[in-house]
């Protein structure tokens, strides 16, 4: 049966601790691993019996010269390799889709996490930290579930040479026996200084990753105010620091890849001296020479895939700490214990005093726009609070009826790389002239434009050809497509001229059709097309009405907006 990839129900991890993570990865294809495992073994057994057939051979055929019986055992050799080299090809074709099929299931239980954490996620991690579970985490834990197979057929194929060689001879048995753990155990000293090494580079490279992530997106902000010379000296220090890291592993690894060749070697001369010895003593035949050569060159297979397989696993494990870190967050906001259905109605927020009616087009205007913003994850049920909605308790809903209902659309709100058509229908159905209308809505006409083949045309990640007052347009459009039972806007005309913003205030009513609408902004143009005005200090309402009401009755009202008005 084979695994669809990626998992239509990757399912639910085990995030406890690393090694449990790990053994929830292999279980989700656990035949599969059983299979590359079995492949691993008949693949390193074929190889270990190998030199007994060759010792068989050179006894039976070569020193006596009978050719009838040298070619039974070459027959059996060839018959071996062919089965080992099939053996081979599906081990290796096996864990390549195991460590595919396990690096697809972390992408989406990951994703599924950074989902039901949702908002809170980029106060809980950095967006680094999330990129390098991506960019280097998922090769780590591949490599891990990779080992399996060939770690398993080692300790198969030691156990067999240990038994072959016991049988001829137990000392040289016995030397195994004892020597194989001795050479491990000088390997395991290296491990946990990798370890150690290669969690601390982890931590500095979702750092590193994160900071340029900051560069990157502040770039024309750095040099407006002229700081491009301190944010590059801060990067390529970190970035320093990164590198000193990365040969700090470097180094001890280099040890490890040493001691994989040196102390097999060093094995490898004792058991032939030894060997050499007992078969000048006539204690074992010259073919039993030339076997324990085959086995004892062989070992190195199994020891090197044993130190491989540590440092693997080390890596791996390093790299499902920092996976189970992300499935561990938890989100600012859970589920309400209620499935009320509550009727569209009276939008209130008790701790600023805010009362929006429905079906109207409010405005919040802060003196700190902060405090707007505040407002408005409260209202949109971003942060805990007391706020309702047709007078039930936004906390006694479940997230995903709050999301549904209330929409909150800031600047903060990111466009993806794809078809315009399909950036502003994120949902997907909606018919040509409703896509147009949010778009004239939204004063985006011109935006849709310069992009070649219009709504068809492609935009880059987070519209990065696009200026900001362009991609303000869109978000707006977006939202506005959306079409949500309440629809909170956070300043969504900052960023644009003065003539598209009153195109904007214009057709905004028209857009939402009665639908309630809560807009939080200090700009005369919008507040003057609202049904009422909400004036926000120090987090409270101290006052509200129209905005020429305010106008004449609040002073401090209107000290805010003709500070914007003048500017404009």
């Amino acid at each position: 049966m084979r695994l669809s990839m990626p998992s239509p129900h990757p399912g639910v991890p085990d995030s406890r601790t690393p090694a449990r993570f790990m053994w929830w990865l292999l279980r989700q294809q656990g035949w599969r691993v059983v299979a590359g495992m079995a492949f691993g073994i008949v693949w390193m057994v074929c190889m270990a019996v190998s030199p007994a057939l060759l010792g068989k051979a050179i006894d039976e055929g070569v020193a006596t010269k009978d050719w009838s019986r040298l070619l039974p055992w070459c027959g059996a050799m060839l018959v071996l390799a062919a089965v080992g080299a099939t053996a081979g090809i599906m081990r290796h074709r096996t864990v390549v889709l195991i460590s595919n099929h396990g690096a697809t299931r972390v992408i989406q239980v990951v994703t599924r996490a950074a989902v039901r954490v949702g908002a809170a996620l980029p106060k809980q991690v950095s967006t680094g930290e999330v990129v390098s579970v991506g960019a280097s985490d998922l090769t780590s834990i591949g490599m891990a579930l990779d080992i399996t197979a060939r770690g398993t057929g080692a300790v198969v194929t030691l156990l067999v040479i240990i038994g072959i060689l016991l049988s001829i001879s137990p000392t040289l048995g016995a030397v195994i026996i004892v020597g194989v753990p001795v050479l491990m155990g000088l390997v395991a000293l290296l491990i946990k200084p990798i370890q150690r090494r290669e969690a601390h580079y982890r931590e500095q490279q979702g750092e590193l990753s994160g900071q340029a992530g900051d560069i990157v997106s502040g770039l024309r902000v750095l040099r407006g105010i002229g700081g491009e010379d301190l944010f590059h000296r801060r990067y390529r220090e970190r970035s320093q620091r990164l590198r000193a890291a990365g040969y700090r592993i470097g180094a001890v690894q280099t040890w490890v890849e040493a001691l994989q060749i040196l102390l097999p070697g060093l094995f490898l001369a004792l058991v032939v001296w030894l060997s050499a010895r007992m078969a000048a003593a006539h204690d074992i035949t010259p073919g039993d020479v030339v076997a324990v050569y085959g086995y004892a060159a062989l070992l190195t297979i199994p020891l090197r895939t044993f130190a491989e397989a540590a440092y693997k696993v080390t890596r791996g494990m390093v790299a499902a700490r920092r996976v189970i870190n992300i499935l561990n967050l938890q989100p600012g906001v859970v589920d309400g214990p209620d499935t009320l259905d509550p009727r569209e109605g009276e939008l209130v927020d008790p701790e600023s005093g805010l009362a929006v009616p429905a079906g109207t087009v409010y405005a919040i205007a802060a003196t700190d726009p902060d405090d707007s913003a505040r407002i408005a994850d409260r209202l949109g049920r971003y942060t805990e609070s007391e706020a309702t909605y047709g007078g039930v308790p936004l906390n006694r809903l479940p997230v995903a009826e709050v999301r549904s209902r209330i929409l909150v659309a800031d600047n903060d709100a990111r466009l993806f790389a794809g078809a315009v058509r399909e950036e502003l229908d994120a949902r997907g159905g909606a018919s040509e002239e409703a896509v147009l209308a949010a778009v004239r809505a939204a004063s985006a006409e011109d935006v849709i434009a310069s992009v070649p083949g219009g709504l068809d045309g492609e935009i880059t990640e987070d519209g990065r050809s696009l200026s900001g007052g362009q991609r303000q347009r869109l978000r707006l459009a977006r939202a506005l497509l959306f079409d949500p039972e309440v629809l909170v806007l956070v300043e969504p005309t900052s960023a644009v001229d003065a003539h598209t913003e009153a195109a904007i205030a214009d057709r905004l009513r028209a857009a939402r059709g009665g639908r309630t609408t809560v807009i939080a902004t200090t700009s005369p143009l919008l507040l003057s097309k609202v049904d009422q005005v909400a004036y926000v200090e120090r987090g409270k309402v101290l006052a509200t009405g129209t905005h020429a009401e305010l106008l004449v009755a609040e002073p401090r009202y209107r000290a805010v907006v003709t500070r914007e008005e003048t500017a404009a």
